[in-house]
């Protein structure tokens, strides 16, 4: 096998490991806080810190890989995996659980941005559509079959399993890692800690107040959390206009395509997240459904985002990213949507359409994406860019949970559970579709976008 076909697999890999953690979980996250006696909202932190695990660490994932070399940084990710998936599986408290959860996603979190950037870095031009195709390939696949199996270990086994069962496929990537990545290191910059303690800071602060929003018996705590995220994050901009060298470098937001893929990834693929975490407490705790049927309805979803991945892939360079966004944002809000009307009659009928249209939508916007995001960037930014991209990425996860949790939690206070679910429902329906307002930003012709966004090289 080609060296670049063996990155391109340990990358795959890894992304595939990390969207199964996110997904099965979730399944998982109801049978949790029965066992261990916590609320909705305070169980949603077990996804949650694997989520902020990640979203700290890509920040300096590159910094690291340059200093001790690509295959250290891939192999001790996947080690550091294995070692937070045993604890979470073996635990029986609930804060010890959430802090091996962090660190299972600090070691997904160093794999998954080093090993884009190397993979982009050795498949180039057109031949990156190709690659993003896979990434959504995998990102299709994890979540289709990760919730049903999920299910079917919940309800035979037990919720601890969902996480021991990851161990064996990380351990495989660290074993390729450590024999097929070429042993080499570059000049290593100085990382920018100021940089890091204020995003750190800021994602963490607005996380905690987002989840403890809705039961805090004083509002002043949570909305103390969330002014000092909007603080941190007005000093680390502050801090990036002077810093030659910050940890997120900002400057790639000035792409248009960039711009864009980063607004449709917190309204499409977050708005899922969200969404989907709400439907599986609504359907196993108010619908009675077991954690296997719930699950099962993943596989529509990936049914719907298998046509529009073979689809949107083939097409992309013909009719632009303009028009795939449009379709994509309007069927995955119209899927939503359908599942106001879940709880009365037509239930299982109704899911299967709006599963449909969620995985058609979002599996046309997330692609279009991940194409549209990185294509503009060679060599010398595609780094930046990838930390940025995957940054974004994991925090549309991480915020949409936390943001519609709140949200039903609030809802919670002035009708019943059902009212309450099927109202945030609508509302992400309307979230979905923000990025439409900005739109025309984008132009019709692909290959014009492209060349605009930089000048000619002499």
């Amino acid at each position: 096998m080609a060296y670049r076909y063996r990155i391109a697999l340990i990358f795959l890999l890894g992304f595939f490991i990390d969207c199964i953690n996110i997904f099965m979980s979730a399944i998982a996250l109801p049978d949790i806080a029965q066992e261990l006696s916590i609320s909705e909202s305070s169980v949603a932190w077990v996804a949650n810190s694997y989520i902020l695990g990640l979203t700290l660490i890509i920040p300096i994932s590159h910094w690291l890989a340059s200093k001790f070399g690509a295959r250290q940084t891939m192999t001790a990710s996947m080690l550091i995996f294995s070692l937070g998936a045993l604890c979470s599986g073996m635990t029986n408290g609930f804060y010890s659980l959430v802090f091996f959860r962090f660190l299972q996603g600090v070691g997904g979190g160093l794999l998954i941005p080093v090993g884009q950037a190397l993979t982009f870095n050795l498949f180039k031009n057109k031949e990156r559509t190709n690659i993003s195709t896979l990434i959504m390939s995998v990102a299709l696949i994890a979540p289709t079959l990760s919730p049903s199996i999920g299910g079917i270990i919940v309800d035979h086994a037990s919720w601890r399993w969902v996480f021991l069962g990851n161990i064996p496929f990380s351990l495989l990537t660290a074993v390729l890692a450590a024999c097929w990545i070429h042993s080499e290191t570059k000049k290593a910059l100085t990382p920018d800690i100021k940089g890091l303690v204020f995003v750190s800071t800021s994602l963490a602060t607005l996380l905690i107040g987002l989840s403890i929003y809705a039961n805090a018996s004083s509002k002043l705590l949570p909305l103390l959390f969330l002014i000092a995220g909007l603080g941190f994050s007005v000093l680390y901009i502050r801090h990036y206009r002077k810093t030659t060298h910050a940890i997120v470098d900002l400057s790639v937001l000035k792409n248009t395509h960039m711009r864009f893929s980063v607004l449709v990834y917190l309204a499409v693929p977050g708005v899922f997240t969200g969404v989907n975490l709400l439907n599986i407490f609504f359907l196993q705790e108010v619908l009675g459904w077991s954690a296997q049927k719930t699950g099962m309805l993943m596989m529509l979803y990936g049914a719907g985002s298998f046509v529009a991945i073979i689809v949107g892939g083939r097409i992309y360079n013909r009719i632009g990213a303009r028009t795939l966004f449009l379709f994509g944002m309007l069927a995955h809000s119209a899927g939503i949507a359908v599942l106001f009307f879940v709880g009365h009659r037509f239930n299982i009928p109704l899911l299967i359409i709006a599963y449909l249209l969620m995985g058609l939508g979002g599996g046309v916007s997330a692609n279009t994406a991940q194409t549209t995001a990185m294509m503009d960037f060679d060599d010398a930014t595609l780094t930046k860019a990838s930390a940025v991209w995957n940054l974004n990425r994991q925090m549309s996860f991480s915020l949409g949970a936390a943001f519609f949790t709140l949200l039903f939690n609030v809802l919670q206070h002035y009708t019943n559970d059902m009212s309450a679910y099927q109202l945030t429902f609508l509302l992400a329906a309307f979230i979905g579709l923000t990025p439409l307002f900005v739109i025309k930003q984008l132009n019709r012709n692909p290959n014009k976008d492209i060349s605009s966004c930089y000048p000619k090289k002499n």
